[in-house]
C-alpha cells in the first residue's frame, strides 16, 4: 500500500513539475534529481565511501551547517522581541528569561553559538589533520578561514545585544584591542607611517576615523554602538556567511567531492 502511494506521488504532475527526473528509481534519476534540485546540487552527487567516514570528517562540516540553521531559525524569531535601544535592550533580554513562552530560544541561540565556534574550529582542524586544504582545495580552504573568521565576528558583535555591564565591557576592551589594527587602528603598526605620507596637517588614521570608531560608530560603547553590532550580527554579517557558505559547499563538488583519505 505504502510503495503505490509512494508511485502516485513521484508519479504525479506536481512532483515532477518540481522534480524533473521522475522516481528515484535508479542511481541515474538519484544523481540527476541531484543535480536539478537549487538546494542539493551544491553537494556532489557521489561520495567517496571513505570520504564520508564518522571517523573521518568528524561529522563537524554538518554540524556546523546544522547549528547555523539554528542560530538563524531562532534569532528571527528572538527578533519578534527584542528592541536594540538603551532603553528597551536590557529589559527585553529579562522579559525573555522571565515571561516569554519563547524565551527559550535565547538560551538555544546562545548556546549554539557557543558549539558553532568549537564545531568550526575543530572542522577547520580536521581539514588541517587531512591536508584537505592542499591542492585543488586551497581556494575553499580560504573561504573556510573567511567563514571562521565570520563565526567569530558573530559571536562578538552578538556579545554586546544583551546590554548589561558584561557586554559593554566586554565589547570596550575588544574594540581597543582594535586601536592597534595594523594599519587600521591610530595605536597600530603602519597608522604613523600613513599620517607621515599624508603630511601634518592631514591625518588619515586618528582617534576619529580608525577601525575602533567605525565599530563604535563613536569613541565609547553607546546606543549607537548597540544598532550598529545589531545590524552586523542580524544582518550583515549573515549576509556574507550564506553567500560564502554555498561558494563552500559548491566549490566542494567542483573540485571532486568530498575529499578522503589517501
Amino acid at each position: 500500500m505504502f510503495s503505490k502511494l509512494w508511485d502516485n506521488i513521484t508519479e504525479s504532475q506536481i512532483w515532477k513539475s518540481i522534480f524533473r527526473h521522475g522516481s528515484p528509481d535508479t542511481p541515474r534519476n538519484q544523481a540527476l534529481a541531484v543535480l536539478s534540485n537549487v538546494f542539493l546540487h551544491l553537494h556532489p552527487a557521489r561520495a567517496r565511501k571513505g570520504g564520508i567516514k564518522l571517523e573521518y570528517t568528524w561529522c563537524m562540516g554538518g554540524v556546523t551547517f546544522f547549528l547555523f540553521l539554528e542560530l538563524t531559525i531562532t534569532g528571527i524569531l528572538l527578533m519578534f522581541y527584542y528592541r536594540p535601544t538603551a532603553d528597551y535592550a536590557f529589559v527585553d533580554m529579562v522579559a525573555l528569561r522571565e515571561h516569554i513562552p519563547l524565551g527559550i530560544m535565547r538560551e538555544l541561540h546562545r548556546w549554539g553559538a557557543h558549539l558553532m565556534v568549537i564545531s568550526v574550529w575543530l572542522h577547520m582542524f580536521r581539514v588541517f589533520l587531512t591536508g584537505s586544504y592542499k591542492p585543488p582545495r586551497e581556494f575553499n580552504w580560504s573561504v573556510g578561514v573567511i567563514l571562521l573568521t565570520l563565526t567569530l565576528l558573530l559571536s562578538f558583535t552578538g556579545y554586546l545585544l544583551p546590554w548589561d555591564q558584561l557586554a559593554m565591557w566586554a565589547v570596550t576592551v575588544g574594540t581597543n584591542m582594535a586601536r592597534a589594527t595594523p594599519f587600521l587602528g591610530h595605536e597600530g603598526p603602519g597608522a604613523s607611517l600613513l599620517n607621515w605620507l599624508a603630511g601634518e596637517n592631514m591625518q588619515i588614521v586618528h582617534a576619529g576615523s580608525d577601525v575602533r570608531f567605525a565599530l563604535l560608530a563613536g569613541r565609547f560603547v553607546g546606543e549607537a554602538t548597540l544598532l550598529r553590532f545589531y545590524v552586523l550580527h542580524c544582518i550583515a554579517f549573515p549576509f556574507v556567511a550564506v553567500i560564502l557558505i554555498a561558494v563552500h559547499f559548491w566549490r566542494v563538488r567542483k573540485d571532486g567531492g568530498i575529499s578522503g583519505p589517501v
